[in-house]
């Protein structure tokens, strides 16, 4: 399983959970629907940044990615080359500093890119790209779209169902 799996996993998952359990509501009760919806999408939201903020997903994902990187620069012997991740907010993209020519920066930069787990790396640090916990919110609310089909599915067919009453 790669780093990003494991980081993207329980947020679309609790999105996905929260979806069909206010999609039941949603779907059977028409005076609770829209609070239902707003609520389920407000709570898978904040299910995802919970996971990626206070509960440590984004930086146990952060160590194991900057901890690959490392290895990968050591195996190409640049252990005075140094990869972590841009912070404040945390992003995937990896920000490589120590001494290097031309032809070993941008070497090193098409290689890194190639790592699960990172979406840009470079050698200055201007700008972030998008903030990680945009990212498990995006994928939150995916998730939570996807449990919205499948409680309407579900109603769809109680509903069918409900008319065979032999």
């Amino acid at each position: 399983m790669n780093a990003l799996w494991s980081l993207f996993w329980p947020p679309f998952a609790g999105g996905l959970l929260i979806g069909v359990i206010g999609g039941a509501i949603a779907f059977r009760r028409r005076s609770l629907r829209n609070r239902a919806l707003i609520a389920g999408f407000a709570l898978s939201v904040a299910a995802a940044a919970l996971w990626t903020g206070p509960l440590g997903g984004g930086d146990r994902f952060a160590q194991r990615v900057e901890r690959d990187a490392q290895l990968t620069l050591d195996f190409y012997e640049m252990r005075q080359v140094t990869a972590h991740f841009h912070r404040a907010p945390l992003t995937r993209r990896l920000m490589l500093s120590g001494p290097a020519n031309d032809f070993q920066r941008t070497e090193l930069v098409r290689t890194m890119e190639t790592l699960p787990g990172i979406s840009d790396a470079s050698w200055t640090s201007n700008g972030g790209g998008t903030p990680l916990i945009l990212e498990a919110g995006a994928i939150a609310v995916l998730g939570f779209l996807f449990g919205l089909l499948v409680a309407y599915l579900r109603e769809l067919r109680r509903r069918y169902n409900a008319q065979w009453n032999w």
